[in-house]
């Protein structure tokens, strides 16, 4: 038989599944492999987590969850080294092993995990499928990659090491409201923005032999796979040590040109936000609003200075309009609209920096306005008749908010919103 040092369970095989918009995690079904059948697939939904149709307040309009709409968990081998056992060189040895494949940790256009809504994706991907999955930064390419192992018996090994790589696509809950007959109600609907995930489940390491019969679809199966099985070197007498695997060194080069080809639409995406199109002009609504602090005389201030962000000021005879918003180019999908926010003091645009769009709590201010989607915002709204509102950033996908009630305070983006609803608004008609 194979062999195999794990912290985890043994490799199971390939799951699938995947949910329409309006499915719960609930429903989710598994195609494929027999964690299906052990009933490893959970709803991830925990104690104190909404889930779709919910009902929910105006102080959950700046708030948002993750969804979890697909998955797939792929046995993946991530280091490997074939080698070849003489009678005089059986027992424990160290082996190190050239790295296969790297996988890292992202959530979303970063690239990385930045804050709780990545956090609580992960955590949402791994309660669903049943297993212990990294939910913060991290890469398989910071392992060691030497395997320790007591060779019994003289032969032809592939040590590797391996993990669980679990990749799927996401989407939003927010509080929106929604109309049932004549009336409306506040309730978890499914947001516009979704994105994709990567995580890992723990590594495992063993050895294993072209003769050995091992589970199909696990990781030691991948590793086998990677053994050039056949192959004079494989077959032929061999002095102890190293084998070339030509499958191996292939291996490497496709995972290598997938994660240049990943890396270089990154690269244009995050080009892209950074040189925006310019907009030869805005389609802008006739209304003029102050976005308010609920019940309290701040309200979003644009900045004078280029340098500066959007903030909590009071309006005074001092304010010269920069405390005045328009909706420009509005669109509604599903009850929720998109606009630009044209402010009438400078005659920017409210955007995110693009050389910050990725951080969690960076600053909102204004720009030339322009094509571009930092530029753009959702706005959730509370029942007709009150004008509270949440406002989302149509890139990042994160919620806008303030970190505390005070003259001054920069409105910031926050990936899961802000949970004590302090990114609830009105938006009041001049």
């Amino acid at each position: 038989m194979g062999h195999l040092r794990s912290a985890g369970r043994w490799a199971r095989g390939l799951v699938a599944l995947t949910v329409t918009a309006a499915s719960t995690l609930a429903a989710i079904t598994a195609v494929a492999g027999p964690a299906a059948a052990a009933g490893q697939l959970k709803p991830a939904i925990t104690a104190g987590k909404p889930k779709l149709g919910d009902v929910c307040t105006s102080a959950d309009l700046g708030t948002r969850h993750p969804i979890i709409k697909s998955a797939e968990v792929a046995p993946t081998v991530t280091h490997f080294k074939g080698w070849y056992v003489t009678e005089g060189s059986t027992g424990n040895q160290s082996v190190n092993t050239n790295t296969t494949e790297t996988i890292s940790v992202s959530v979303g256009l970063n690239g990385t995990v930045q804050g709780s809504f990545a956090v609580e994706t992960l955590g949402s991907v791994g309660a669903s499928l049943g297993l212990n999955v990294q939910v913060n930064y991290t890469s398989t390419s910071s392992t060691s990659t030497s395997v320790t192992w007591n060779f019994r018996t003289p032969g032809y090994y592939g040590l590797y090491k391996g993990t669980k790589k679990v990749t799927g696509t996401y989407g939003s809950l927010n509080c929106n409201r929604v109309q049932q007959g004549g009336s409306w109600a506040l309730k978890w609907t499914e947001g516009p923005d979704s994105g994709s995930y990567t995580t890992f489940t723990t590594l495992e390491e063993g050895a294993v032999r072209c003769e050995d019969k091992v589970p199909a679809n696990s990781i030691m199966a991948k590793a086998q796979g990677l053994l050039d099985c056949g192959s004079p070197a494989a077959t032929a007498k061999h002095p102890a040590g190293p084998v070339p695997s030509a499958k191996a060194d292939q291996a490497k080069r496709d995972a290598g040109n997938a994660a240049t080809a990943a890396e270089a639409a990154q690269r244009m995406k995050a080009t892209r936000a950074a040189k925006p199109a310019p907009r030869a002009a805005l389609n802008c609504q006739s209304g003029v609003y102050r976005i308010h602090v609920p019940g309290k005389p701040l309200n979003w201030s644009a900045p004078l200075l280029a340098n500066d962000g959007i903030r909590l000021r009071e309006s005074n005879w001092t304010s010269a309009h920069l405390d005045n918003w328009r909706l420009c180019n509005v669109t509604e999908r599903n009850g929720v609209i998109e606009a630009s926010l044209w402010n009438w003091g400078n005659g920017g645009c409210a955007t995110i920096p693009a050389d910050i769009a990725n951080r969690e709590q960076a600053y909102l201010t204004t720009a030339t306005c322009a094509e571009d989607d930092l530029q753009r915002f959702y706005i959730y709204r509370d029942v007709p008749g009150s004008p509270k509102i949440g406002l989302q950033n149509k890139y990042t996908g994160s919620m806008l908010g303030h970190d505390r009630y005070a003259d001054g305070e920069l409105i910031r983006q926050y990936s899961s919103g802000r949970q004590d609803g302090t990114g609830t608004y009105t938006l009041t008609a001049v």
